[in-house]
């Protein structure tokens, strides 16, 4: 079987989480299948500058070819066309308009997508709201098995996704999250799915010790693990943190790991090590007493499943439904909402140690039930052997036309988000659907 899998950026040294999640799929399906990546040049996802040279590579065994990114991003004109299609009624027209300022366009990408329908099984693509995803899914339909990596944001709630949800041949959600959030916007619980996530490469021996002595890690510490971003819910991180530990005069340590595109507070109790080896990463993370996850906004986050692969409990932002679905799934997170509750938690995981080590335990066995290699790889093949023996039920809806993509019947997608489901996806099954 020959597989090709579509992604926006793609390359060792490219940590964003769709990006790595594109990378270890594509690695382990190329134990089984013949893969081909097709992905741009660029590194950046703010600016999509080209930064890669096109043409055909080899990265850690995977065929990866690479095409040109047409121009780069310009943020602020981004920023104007979100406002008018996420805040206020619109057309389709400023929708695809919102869609080519966002990126990355590749012209080059698409049209070897529209001619490589006799070459490859499936096509496999990442991430709903980026241009090469949306484009290729409508280039590639009868083929096209979509990994939407889409969170509980305005994006998805935009019109222009509903078809692509409803006319791909098969969707791979992240969590049953995600699945409620996408079957409630566009109707499509016809479409094959199945929810699948992603395993990781975690080492099957961690060196605490060592961490501890090479970063000077000497009293008890929390971890956060991903880009430092007012965004990802860090600077509520650092308030309710510097509350609890200037409140409790506790001997506790914040340490970051990751690149930072906001300020890290000036206080020795916060330590920022920048980006570390995958090795440090995870040695670090089983030296700490729990991760932290505070980010509003997730459709997976592979570093709580890290984690909890380490045996590690996890404290996250309520707030976002999959976090807090995922913890109560596992039975091995505390979630907060506020700082009473961020400080209430966190007393709980550090003065009971057995509770914190059942906590870590049952994550531990969630990620192998859940989200080990064998899982992982197991739920995309039996959905391949499924596609492969039955006939597509559904047909990609055609493009509008002129006039129909100019009228302004398209609502503001806050609006349409603001109907969405809330809370964690409890009682639905992590299995396949349709």
């Amino acid at each position: 079987m020959k597989l090709a899998i579509v992604v926006q950026r793609y390359g060792t040294d490219i940590g964003g989480g769709a990006e790595l999640h594109a990378r270890y799929i594509a690695e382990r399906l190329a134990t089984r299948f013949e893969v081909r990546v097709m992905t741009t040049c660029a590194r950046d996802y703010l600016t999509w500058r080209n930064e890669f040279s096109p043409g055909l590579e080899e990265i850690n065994g995977v065929a990866v070819e690479r095409y040109r990114v047409s121009r780069e991003r310009d943020l602020r004109d981004f920023g104007v066309r979100s406002q008018r299609v996420f805040k206020r009624r619109h057309t389709i027209q400023e929708e695809l308009d919102w869609l080519e300022s966002q990126g990355p366009v590749s012209p080059d990408l698409i049209s070897r997508l529209r001619q490589s329908a006799d070459e490859f099984d499936f096509v496999i693509l990442f991430s709903v709201r980026y241009h090469q995803a949306y484009h290729g899914a409508r280039a590639a339909a009868a083929r096209a098995i979509l990994v939407p990596t889409a969170e509980k944001e305005s994006a998805i709630g935009l019109a222009l996704f509903q078809p692509v949800f409803r006319g791909v041949r098969a969707i791979m959600y992240n969590s049953p999250e995600e699945r409620a959030a996408i079957h409630a916007v566009a109707g499509n619980q016809h479409v094959p799915s199945v929810v699948v996530g992603v395993g990781s490469v975690v080492p099957s021996r961690v060196e605490p010790t060592r961490a501890k002595q090479k970063f000077g890690l000497s009293r008890p510490f929390l971890v956060y693990v991903g880009r430092i971003d007012p965004n990802k819910g860090c600077a509520e991180m650092f308030d309710f943190f510097l509350r609890y530990v200037t409140r409790s005069d506790r001997e506790l340590e914040l340490i970051l790991i990751g690149t930072h595109v906001m300020p890290v507070p000036d206080d020795p109790r916060i330590r920022h090590l920048g980006f570390v080896s995958d090795q440090d990463k995870f040695d670090v993370i089983g030296a700490a007493a729990a991760l932290i996850m505070p980010s509003y906004f997730e459709s997976l986050s592979m570093v709580m499943l890290e984690a909890w692969a380490l045996g590690r409990p996890v404290l996250a932002n309520a707030r976002c439904d999959v976090l807090a679905g995922q913890c109560e799934r596992s039975r091995a997170g505390l979630c907060y909402g506020n700082a009473s509750e961020f400080a209430t938690a966190l007393d709980q995981l550090l003065q009971d140690a057995s509770y914190a080590t059942a906590l870590g335990d049952k994550g531990r066995e969630y990620f192998v039930r859940q989200y080990s290699w064998p899982v992982v790889e197991r739920k995309y093949v039996d959905m391949f052997d499924r596609l492969n023996a039955q006939p597509a039920s559904q047909e990609m809806e055609p493009p509008l036309g002129w006039f129909d993509r100019r009228r302004a019947t398209a609502p503001g997608a806050d609006e349409v988000l603001a109907r969405f489901p809330t809370g964690p996806a409890t009682g639905i099954s992590m299995g396949v659907s349709a």
